[in-house]
């Protein structure tokens, strides 16, 4: 029986992902494989509790940020919905969909359900999450464009990409936001790119944009950068373009929160710079504290939300 092109594309993205999520532990495992638990464990105990309280601050910070992007989309749609409600369905859907993984799917379920609760209309809401997709990518380019030209960063060959430096992937992230913003100047409509439609928005609407992501991700990165061991001498912005690369890998590999791809790329990077144990411990606290700490917050709110709704 012939299956579908949909389903066998899903059926590829789907081995893709589970192949590299494999392919990721095995590289830590080889990493690790000449430490012991122990020391592990006590690189972890080695991280003084003012970084994580400030990690855990800055996570707060960040997660503040990421309110900008609803908050953003409802001025685009010119809706007049109160802060504190797409601050909550901001929080959620990002909270959740950083950890789950498959943004589009999770961050959108919950925005619809939120969204549609507070009066908005399926294209409006359609429009929001539009508007977030375009603003995380933004971002990413942005930030990444500039990072990777001034600072250089060697490309593993795991990551199987045509180029051994991120400078040529700098070059194409601005030359992609600069041509994004001169269409926002030069027409009034949308642009297709294929199948995909990026809405049109005022410069200063897409300058806002850029602004907000682009602190989401440096904000994102301070918060590994504040639990790294305090005997490295690495620069705050050499450290952003190896976490800037790890995250990208991360998002190709299409595994939820690109869990163990991320890993492996900081351990490739900057395990000559750092004991492998030491930074392996780091990207524990990491984990817990920007992903799993916000993920458990949301779904006892989200949780909540919904009790007093059927209470009502």
């Amino acid at each position: 029986m012939k299956i579908p092109q949909k389903r066998l594309a899903h059926l590829s993205s789907l081995f893709f992902s589970v192949l590299i999520f494999a392919l990721s532990i095995w590289a830590i495992n080889q990493e690790l494989r000449k430490y012991h638990i122990h020391e592990v464990w006590n690189s972890l105990l080695a991280i003084p509790a003012p970084h994580i309280l400030l990690a855990v601050g800055l996570t707060a910070l960040n997660y503040v940020m990421l309110t900008g992007y609803d908050t953003l989309a409802i001025y685009y749609i010119r809706h007049p919905l109160p802060y504190r409600k797409t601050a909550l369905a901001a929080l959620i859907s990002y909270a959740i969909s950083n950890s789950v993984g498959l943004a589009l799917l999770s961050g959108t379920a919950i925005r619809y359900r939120l969204y549609r609760a507070w009066g908005l209309s399926v294209i409006e809401i359609a429009q929001i999450v539009a508007f977030c997709n375009l603003s995380f990518w933004l971002g990413l380019f942005s930030v990444g464009g500039v990072v990777f030209l001034v600072k250089a960063v060697e490309i593993p060959q795991l990551l199987n990409l045509p180029f051994t430096s991120v400078h040529p992937l700098g070059v194409i992230f601005l030359m992609v936001v600069i041509g994004y913003l001169l269409a926002t100047v030069l027409s009034r409509k949308s642009l297709k790119v294929g199948q995909l439609t990026i809405p049109h928005l005022p410069l200063k609407l897409s300058l806002a944009q850029i602004t907000v992501t682009s602190l989401d991700w440096a904000l994102a990165a301070t918060v590994l950068y504040v639990i790294l061991p305090p005997s490295t001498h690495l620069s705050y912005l050499g450290f952003f373009g190896i976490y800037l690369l790890a995250q990208i890998a991360g998002i190709i590999s299409n595994v939820p929160g690109g869990l163990g791809v991320f890993e492996t790329v900081m351990l490739l990077l900057l395990s000559p710079a750092l004991p492998s144990e030491a930074l392996f411990g780091a990207l524990l606290v990491y984990r817990g504290i920007y992903y799993f700490l916000p993920l458990v917050i949301a779904v006892l709110v989200l949780g909540l939300y919904e009790f007093k709704q059927r209470s009502y």
